[in-house]
């Protein structure tokens, strides 16, 4: 109450100059990015007779004469759920970006390179799947729209002109339960049955032979449905549920890559040239390829094969091989293990040269060719992969003369790679979803090593969009079924902050307040008369800690848990900092008053004087890692007991920290939340520890793991970039390159090297590369450091301070 009521006051004290304000403003003048208003000319094109809410794969098609070359021929397409889009056989793009129906995306290219004079075929694959559909995509019916972007492109409009096939030889199968048990709602196993398959659909002969009538496909071409014109967002009229806006990403990378080597066959002996050399499967014989990637892939496997008519070939996909136990153990070992996982089946109908792929991406550094044939033999002519994931370059770098860092940093950059689509995703096997808690991790990779804002923008904005009435943002977005973590609302604002600080764009952090303060609201009306937080509804997932009861930690009855409300201050402070600049500096003196209010409640109620750590509860009955990590880093443990208090809690997970005093069993944090460790350890003056803390990251390297886990062992993936933060750390902390103002308009460079006597680092910063070396000879530290154009900063060593330029600058001090 006491903080509303406060709240209140401040508002109330404000309004009547809000009313001035508004009476003396002028009308604003209409934005140049402001969407059109009107509908567009394509219509939204479907089956007249097929599935539009269940499984369904079509094929849309039309020719266009065109009397000469165009230099520019622009437009725009989109579909439900997603498609490929083809101009003369050749493979223009696929999308869209997933979002939901209120911002759907849709993707714009010149094809124009892809035109000819005469008559050009306009071809797309669509599909939807149903109640197999991913569960990061949401959906409102099978559809497919594509707009000319002015009056001489509109002639490829979508409307009852084209043609539609509904593809009967594309279906999906169900999920394997051993699969499908470990929360697996990504892309389904498809089947292609290449005897019902239309495999002129896309063919030359179509451009001439375009009509329903002259088909002899073993499908039926019927004129397409028009079910509405296609309407921007904000447009007057709308006549379909689909708000269309631009996809601000760049096109997913494509890149044919290897597809690895065998490592063992079961019934037949391949030649060593396999997957680039054919082998022949005889009639009648079940056989079984075993092919390592190497490392973890993103991709579309491509499998091209001739004859082999009444054969069926599975494509098993997994992370690892398992063992009779379940157990994966070192990743790289094959002997007495097998493949489960994820699969697709191709069905040959006997035809020479017949190339499958699913239409989902799939991921894997295992995958296992199963073929079993009837009467015919049938050829294996080649394996060929695509990766593909978002575009990101790695623009930062970090070496040292300490070899083993080097698969860390390898490691965790293709971590970040494989985790970031046309979302972020906590894991591109099981799941696919943008969890706010993994983003925030990710997005501060992306800044710092990718250079590369826009992913995180459309994550910001997304979750921003998914707010529900309570002003609490979902845990995941976009996602078809909804999932409300509180705690991750809170890591949003501080996702926010981070954005603020790498990035130079104060509109954008300023358009996202009233998300921040909606958010910040719902928690402040929780927040008991002592301080902490009440008991939070919904899921207030902390971290997979071994005795957190499904991520969450303990509350008593009334709540009161100390690590929520630790995050409550972080997020508190953040908004109050943002708030101070950006937005309303009443309410950002309301937030500094709450988050006062509350640090002082967690150090009186949940300090334990016998253990001198801070308990989970008022009732002091457990102990976390987590509680005292936040404690630690937001100083609301005082600072002349904080190194006291990491050594203890080190001292439970970490080989050489020893303890003074007695420390009580306690809950360690994962590989996630040990983020949050690293920031505790840097900001009590220990940073030239932090390489002692990677060692559940060399564990992972000794185990063959090419992308981090989830968990520790066992664990479900073996991809989760909530766990590469070392990334971010070895530039942050180890090389010290990090933001001093928002916008990263100033930088403090304050490295602590711990061991190492060379490093060379770089970062990418908004206004260009912030450039370090550093060597430790003798008793000095020679330190190269080069800042871009308009940037100065502070070179922190030693516990000395020197200003920095713009330019190059060599320093010199003594070795700490």
């Amino acid at each position: 109450m006491r903080n509303r009521e406060l709240m209140l006051a401040v508002l109330g004290a404000l309004l009547g100059m809000l009313i001035l304000q508004v009476a003396s403003a002028q009308p604003a003048s209409q934005s140049e990015n402001e969407p059109p208003r009107e509908m567009w000319s394509a219509e939204w094109i479907t089956s007249p007779d097929g599935p539009q809410r269940d499984v369904s794969v079509l094929h849309f098609r039309k020719v266009i004469e065109l009397a000469q070359a165009s230099k520019q021929f622009l437009i725009h397409v989109s579909a439900d759920n997603q498609f490929i889009l083809y101009v003369n056989q050749q493979r223009v793009g696929s999308g869209p970006a997933k979002s939901d129906l209120g911002h759907w995306r849709y993707e714009s290219y010149d094809i124009a390179p892809f035109l000819h004079p005469g008559r050009n075929l306009l071809a797309a694959t669509v599909w939807n799947f149903g109640v197999l559909t991913p569960l990061a995509q949401i959906s409102d019916r099978t559809g497919f729209v594509l707009h000319g972007d002015n009056e001489t492109e509109r002639i490829a409009d979508t409307n009852e002109s084209w043609e539609v096939e509904e593809e009967k030889g594309a279906r999906v199968l169900p999920t394997p339960a051993a699969v499908r048990d470990q929360y697996y709602v990504a892309e389904p196993a498809e089947r292609i049955d290449g005897t019902a398959f239309d495999w002129k659909w896309n063919s030359d002969s179509a451009a001439t032979d375009f009509s329903a009538a002259n088909s002899n496909s073993p499908n039926s071409w019927k004129k397409a449905e028009a079910i509405g014109h296609a309407t921007p967002r904000g447009a007057v009229v709308q006549e379909n549920n689909w708000q269309l806006v631009p996809d601000p990403l760049p096109a997913m990378q494509m890149e044919l890559t290897s597809a690895g080597r065998v490592v063992r066959t079961t019934g037949i002996d391949v030649p060593s040239g396999f997957p680039d050399k054919p082998f022949t499967v005889p009639p009648h014989a079940k056989v079984a390829v075993l092919i390592d990637q190497s490392h973890l892939t993103t991709a579309y496997p491509e499998l091209t094969v001739s004859g082999g008519r009444g054969a069926t070939i599975r494509l098993t996909y997994a992370e690892a091989l398992i063992d009779a136990n379940g157990m994966k153990g070192n990743r790289n070992e094959t002997a007495g293990k097998h493949i489960q996982g994820i699969f697709d089946e191709f069905l040959p109908d006997g035809a020479a040269n017949r190339s499958f792929s699913p239409l989902g991406w799939k991921t894997w550094r295992y995958l296992q060719i199963d073929v079993e044939t009837a009467d015919q033999p049938l050829e294996i002519t080649k394996l060929q992969t695509f990766f593909t994931a978002y575009p990101f370059e790695r623009r930062g770098h970090f070496e040292s003369d300490d070899a083993s860092l080097t698969p860390i940093w390898d490691i965790g950059w293709r971590t970040a790679r494989l985790d970031a689509h046309d979302t972020y995703m906590d894991t591109p096997y099981y799941e696919r979803m943008q969890y706010v808690g993994d983003t925030r991790i990710q997005a501060l990779i992306s800044y710092t090593v990718g250079g590369d804002d826009r992913l995180p923008r459309q994550a910001i904005q997304a979750f921003n969009n998914s707010r529900i009435p309570e002003g609490l943002t979902r845990s995941r977005y976009p996602s078809s079924m909804r999932q409300i973590i509180p705690t991750f609302s809170l890591l949003w604002v501080g996702m926010v902050h981070d954005f603020w600080m790498y990035r130079n764009d104060p509109n954008f952090v300023r358009a996202q307040l009233p998300g921040t303060r909606a958010v910040l609201d719902w928690f402040l009306d929780r927040q008991r008369p002592d301080g902490l937080l009440r008991k939070i509804p919904w899921w207030p997932f902390v971290d997979w800690g071994k005795d957190f009861e499904f991520g969450e930690p303990p509350q008593d009855a009334d709540g009161g848990s100390s690590p929520i409300t630790l995050q409550f201050i972080e997020a508190l402070r953040y908004a109050a900092e943002m708030e101070s600049s950006l937005g309303d500096k009443a309410r950002a003196e309301l937030y500094r008053s709450a988050a006062e209010h509350a640090s002082q409640a967690v150090y009186k109620l949940c300090w334990n004087r016998q253990y001198g750590l801070l308990a989970d509860t008022p009732a002091q009955k457990h102990y976390s890692q987590h509680a005292n990590i936040l404690g630690v880093w937001l100083d609301v443990i005082p600072p002349a007991q904080q190194e006291n208090v990491l050594t203890k809690i080190l001292s439970a997970s970490d080989a050489g920290f020893t303890p003074t005093g007695p420390v009580p069993p306690m809950t360690q944090a994962t590989y996630y939340f040990r983020f949050y460790l690293a920031r505790a350890v840097d900001h009590v003056g220990l940073g030239n520890d932090y390489l002692r803390l990677l060692g559940p990251w060399r564990e992972m390297v000794a185990l063959g793991l090419t992308t981090w886990a989830e968990t520790p062992e066992p664990t479900r993936s073996d991809s989760h970039a909530w766990s590469a933060h070392p990334n971010y750390d070895l530039l942050t902390i180890v090389a010290g390159i990090r933001p001093a103002s928002p916008g990263f308009l100033t930088v403090m460079v304050a490295p602590h090297l711990g061991s190492l006597k060379h490093v060379s680092a770089a970062l990418p910063s908004s206004k260009g590369m912030i450039e370090t070396e550093y060597k430790v000879e003798n008793s000095e530290m020679k330190a190269v450091i080069t800042l871009p154009a308009g940037v100065s900063g502070e070179f922190v060593w030693s516990g000395k301070s020197l200003k920095l330029h713009e330019g190059e600058q060599e320093l010199q001090q003594p070795a700490e």
